[in-house]
């Protein structure tokens, strides 16, 4: 298992249509995928799970992948979230 701690880096934070571009992006990976904020851990593979963190700009999260593409995974999934790739 692998972690991350990444910081927001998206003018309105997780809206709908990003929040909804996150789930398709985790659901490229194989590993198992999860964002936690606070005491609140979610599935990243799970819209209704990532909208009800309601996520801003600026916020800092962790994110953790169990997989065999984990590595791969957490560099896409920081890539988006700090707006360096999609």
């Amino acid at each position: 298992m692998m972690k991350e701690i990444v910081t927001i880096n998206m003018d309105n934070g997780l809206e709908a249509r990003p929040a909804a571009m996150l789930v398709q992006v985790a659901n490229r990976y194989d590993s198992n995928l999860f964002i936690e904020v606070a005491e609140k851990m979610v599935n990243l593979k799970s819209i209704m799970g990532v909208m009800s963190l309601g996520l801003d700009n600026g916020e800092t999260v962790t994110l953790l992948a169990d997989g065999n593409d984990e590595k791969v995974a957490l560099e896409g999934l920081c890539g988006f979230l700090t707006g360096v790739a999609s």
